[in-house]
């Protein structure tokens, strides 16, 4: 089973300390050497991209910064694992790097990947 988490936290411009960048560095390759990491990494901020709409039948883009967002993605991780309690336990492990490194609020979204359709769930 493939889960994505979605790192999701307000755009203030802060950047994470080498102390933190470590942390995560080193639980990314723990999840590589167990086999379970497929890949990681952190988003720049909304200034530098861009974002693509369908509405009624018509594409608009709008490029970044998004101003009305009141929270961004941040950064993701893919894993492949054998449950969902184990992608949470992954998680959990990420989030508690960021304790006394970072101070703002995280919240991540764990979901399972639709490898396939909807029967390779």
């Amino acid at each position: 089973m493939r889960f994505m988490t979605i790192v999701k936290t307000r755009e203030t411009g802060a950047q994470p300390s080498p102390a933190l960048i470590d942390k995560i560095v080193k639980l990314g390759e723990e999840g590589s050497k167990q086999g379970v990491m497929v890949g990681m990494g952190g988003l720049g901020p909304t200034a530098l991209g861009a974002r693509a709409r369908l509405s009624k039948g018509k594409i608009t883009v709008t490029d970044g910064p998004f101003t009305e967002a009141k929270e961004v993605i941040g950064g993701y991780a893919i894993y492949d694992v054998a449950s969902k309690q184990e992608a949470i336990a992954w998680t959990k492990a990420f989030l508690e790097a960021h304790i006394g490194l970072w101070d703002h609020d995280l919240e991540v979204e764990i979901r399972q990947m639709m490898d396939g359709g909807p029967e390779g769930c």
